[in-house]
């Protein structure tokens, strides 16, 4: 990723999907699109042995509260953003032609590229051996392209368009051989579709991105059409990336016994179990939602709950609540009341507040459906998918019933009365819906299993 005097380091961010960027000449650094836990920028720096004097920004961040003014500030680094973004902290405004000039051997040359915002901003790096590569945030990304629809669907034809322009001006501009460094991508639902691959060059994308293989109408088209639901917490973040962001804390939240959390349970209130879901399956408290740190905690839980509510975590252990701050907070989840650790068992203000959850495969569902029901367990008078809308109809089982897990606490009352089974692609989305159910009084079985083995299970699927 490198040539001999320029090392591009990745600051991954696997739970949104997102990745942040140091450069460094082996003396001073620039940081990319850091994301708001700035610790972990400063102790990659402090590895290397370099001194962050330059951060910037592609975009105004829609997925993740940003920590670029943060940075800047506890580094005295410049802090580069788009200029027409009008953002009221003090700035380098940046445009479409200019050069920072990180050290002699160390330059970013700004490229308009307008498409996923209209003020989104690429970075070419160049060294003494001319263009190593371009920091693309949510433009060209590997194998699709950032999506346009985020600044409202009255916006995203005009953006898919400037999107697509913007994707052929990188390809004009740059060397074949130069590296892809997108932000999004990677499981952010800031990417139009699911990216390929760990790592791409501008000739790669020639081959596979449809930005650069389809002409501009067939383009916004096929975009605009996959285009799904995206995490309702986005509604926040842009607002309070171009205010400015407030220093992260990471400090632990206050602790809580089982009597203050049997109280908040009754109150109706959010109190998560963060473990992975087949300990939740196995044994949780009664009225606790499962979003385990093995997946994507914060984005779904962010998605669902009401901004601003209280909320309490329950991990088996301190790092767990701990992990899971971090977690938060990226996305402006500042607020968590209270948190508990240890067992079900231990923490339950009496035995009868713990709970297990029947787990099922699909071949299982596949029995009950023709008549077979695993013993012990009730028939199932409604198969819930709470897949997305786009999973949907790429395939599904047929008779099921469909809400998308982000609009189930808002729909529950339209799902038939009796027993449900409840699925998604894997089991984890399916673990969520089981637990806001299951909450709400009604009696659910678990389809922990992977989709993609329903039909061979047996699982009648719609044609």
């Amino acid at each position: 990723m490198s040539d001999s005097r320029i090392d591009v380091h990745v600051i991954a961010t696997s739970s949104l999907g997102d990745r942040s960027y140091l450069a460094t000449d082996g003396r001073v650094a620039v940081v990319v699109d850091p994301q708001r836990d700035v610790d972990r920028v400063l102790a990659l720096a402090g590895r290397l042995g370099v001194r962050v004097t330059h951060v910037v920004e592609t975009h105004v961040h829609n997925d993740y509260v940003s920590g670029g003014l943060d940075l800047a500030r506890l580094t005295g680094a410049r802090y580069g953003l788009a200029g027409s973004d009008g953002a009221p902290f003090d700035h380098l405004p940046l445009a479409d032609g200019d050069v920072l000039e990180v050290s002699p051997a160390l330059r970013l040359r700004v490229l308009a590229t307008p498409g996923h915002t209209f003020t989104h901003l690429s970075y070419a790096l160049e060294g003494d051996g001319g263009v190593q590569g371009v920091f693309t945030g949510g433009s060209l990304l590997f194998g699709t392209t950032g999506r346009t629809d985020l600044l409202g669907h009255e916006h995203a034809d005009t953006l898919a368009r400037e999107q697509h322009a913007s994707v052929r001006k990188l390809a004009d501009l740059l060397p074949g051989g130069a590296a892809i460094w997108p932000t999004h991508g990677f499981g952010s639902f800031c990417s139009a579709t699911q990216a390929s691959g760990d790592g791409s060059t501008v000739d790669r994308e020639r081959r596979i991105n449809p930005a650069l293989r389809l002409a501009e109408d067939e383009f916004v088209t096929q975009t605009l059409a996959g285009l799904d639901a995206y995490p309702a917490y986005y509604a926040h973040m842009g607002a309070a990336n171009l205010a400015g962001p407030a220093p992260v804390d990471l400090r632990p939240p206050a602790t809580i016994d089982a009597e203050g959390l049997r109280a908040r349970l009754e109150a109706g209130e959010w109190v998560v179990d963060l473990r992975h879901r087949t300990a939740y399956v196995a044994a949780h408290l009664a009225g606790t939602v499962s979003f385990g740190l093995d997946g994507p905690m914060a984005t779904w839980l962010g998605w669902l709950i009401d901004w601003g509510a209280p909320l309490t975590l329950i991990g088996e252990t301190p790092e767990q609540v701990a992990d899971a701050r971090r977690e938060l907070v990226r996305i402006g989840v500042d607020r968590i009341d209270a948190a508990a650790t240890g067992t079900p068992e231990q923490l339950a203000a009496h035995p009868g507040l713990i709970r297990s959850l029947p787990a099922v495969t699909f071949a299982d569902l596949a029995g009950a459906l023709a008549g077979t029901v695993p013993a012990g367990l009730p028939a199932p008078d409604v198969v819930l998918d709470v897949r997305l809308r786009n999973e949907w109809n790429a395939a599904h089982i047929e008779g099921a019933v469909h809400v998308p897990l982000p609009e189930l606490v808002s729909r529950m009352e339209e799902i038939p009365a009796g027993t449900i089974w409840v699925h998604c692609g894997s089991g984890y989305r399916a673990t969520a819906a089981a637990s806001l159910l299951t909450r709400a009084g009604r009696t659910v079985v678990l389809v922990d299993d992977a989709f993609a083995s329903a039909a061979s299970s047996g699982v009648p699927m719609a044609a």
